[in-house]
């Protein structure tokens, strides 16, 4: 994506949605924008405050993980319709993330975190995540980056 804020994006992604007919895809972005506009409001920000990227990026990580969470119970409960739709939603949102860390990249931020800490064992996971969350919040699962500290910690 530009360098244009992503919350101005998701607006200019929600007018395209508006002037193509796109309901579904429009729904999803009106959602995002909602859960937004809950921010300003829950933090008493002025109705036309800019909430930066680092927050936009969480927020919309966090409704992928719910989209997906809820994919999995579809799927599991054998409702093929549902679960297409979560999907849906799953895709749209992502347009809006930065480029996915590979396996080696989370691996390599974990090592340089991991000497700046100089964490040992499991007792200094959060101490390490701590550092770790921040770098790759929206750009990695976090269940995975878990899991790889854990290893490199054993």
């Amino acid at each position: 994506m530009s360098s244009e804020l992503l919350e101005d994006q998701l607006k200019s992604a929600v007018k395209e949605a508006m002037r193509s007919k796109d309901k579904p895809r429009l729904t999803v972005l009106r959602t995002a924008q909602a859960a937004l506009k809950q921010i300003r409001v829950d933090e008493g920000m002025e109705r036309d405050a800019v909430i930066d990227d680092t927050r936009v990026i969480a927020t919309i990580d966090k409704m992928i993980k719910q989209r997906k969470d809820a994919a999995s119970q579809y799927k599991d409960a054998d409702r093929q319709d549902l679960y297409d739709q979560e999907v849906l939603e799953v895709g749209i949102l992502s347009e809006f993330l930065p480029a996915q860390l590979s396996e080696d990249e989370i691996k390599d931020i974990i090592s340089a975190a991991k000497e700046q800490t100089g964490a040992a064992g499991m007792q200094d996971m959060g101490k390490l995540m701590g550092v770790i969350k921040p770098q790759v919040v929206g750009k990695a699962d976090m269940g995975q980056v878990s899991q790889l500290v854990k290893a490199a910690l054993q």
